[in-house]
């Protein structure tokens, strides 16, 4: 397996700041996929996930993404808690995806090619464990896929810095409110979205371009 991974500085600003206006909401229920055949699913944490859930909407076999939390140890969790870093809940994307259409193997590449994967609880201006970088893995295949995604990163020395990123077994993934759920394309005039996402949305299109929809 060949890694191309691009290696790109982004602009940040804090998610939270944005959205104060909102109520949080808790959910009931942690969220139910309804596979079908030939469906699976794949669950990252790389950072903001207003960011990491309109880069893998553009995915070619990508179905749906799901903006919500997991890792943590309180269920239902809220932004708000969530925000606060106490609930060691990360904010993740959960993608069901075709893999006739695309590998999970590409979906680590995009994942690794569009966050900072050696910074510790922290992407950009967004800082704290909720920012963390992590994998949740459903499958013993999916674990070995992305250990050894990671030790052939630092095999080939991208990062100046170790990798941080976590590879755990996948726990109940909570929707987000409503009003996170494909967020860029519903507020793309929005501060946050002109100034951080968009940005990596144009460097996901030049560099991946045969890997989008």
């Amino acid at each position: 397996m060949k890694a191309i991974i691009i290696l790109s500085l982004f602009f940040f600003s804090s998610c939270e700041s944005q959205v104060k206006k909102f109520e949080s909401k808790p959910f009931k229920e942690p969220i139910k996929v309804n596979m079908e055949a030939n469906r699976e699913v794949a669950t990252f944490a790389g950072g903001c996930f207003w960011c990491t859930e309109a880069i893998f909407l553009e995915v070619k076999g990508v179905e749906s993404v799901t903006s919500g939390y997991i890792g943590g140890t309180i269920p239902n969790p809220t932004y708000k808690e969530v925000c606060t870093g106490t609930t060691g809940h990360a904010e993740g994307i959960q993608i069901v995806y075709n893999p006739q259409e695309v590998q999970y193997e590409d979906l680590l590449e995009i994942f690794f090619g569009t966050h900072d994967p050696a910074t510790l609880n922290r992407q950009g201006a967004d800082v704290g464990t909720q920012y963390r970088s992590e994998i949740f893995y459903y499958s013993a295949d999916q674990k070995d896929k992305a250990e050894n995604y990671i030790q052939l990163i630092e095999k080939e020395g991208l990062y100046a810095k170790p990798i941080v990123t976590q590879v755990s077994a996948a726990t109940k993934f909570y929707p987000a409110e409503d009003y996170h759920q494909n967020y860029y394309n519903e507020n793309a005039t929005q501060g946050y979205c002109q100034m951080v996402i968009a940005p990596k949305l144009e460097k996901l299109r030049k560099y991946y371009k045969s890997k989008l929809k």
